[in-house]
């Protein structure tokens, strides 16, 4: 069974599409409440993302970013890591 993981491996094109339909996917949810969620950058496995609107001060944002995380690791069929940037982005 473990073959079936390793097929499941996407090229980066699709992988980078992967990432983008899952955001998209929760997308009108975080807007209903006021908020949103944008790509910023994909370093490896670390997927950097910013909250914006009603998501900067929510007090469920660990968790709206936790499900996000858990999304993105079953449709990729990888371990990554959602991580929050604040403000505009920067490259460091």
């Amino acid at each position: 069974m473990q073959d079936t993981q390793e097929v499941a491996v996407a090229s980066p094109d699709a992988r980078m599409q992967i990432i983008r339909d899952v955001i998209d996917e929760i997308r009108p949810n975080l807007r209903r409440d006021g908020g949103d969620c944008e790509l910023v950058e994909v370093c490896g496995n670390k997927i950097h993302v910013k909250l914006t609107g009603a998501c900067v001060l929510c007090k469920l944002s660990s968790a709206t970013l936790e499900g996000i995380q858990a999304k993105l690791i079953e449709k990729l069929g990888e371990f990554v890591r959602l991580v929050p940037v604040a403000g505009a982005p920067s490259r460091h």
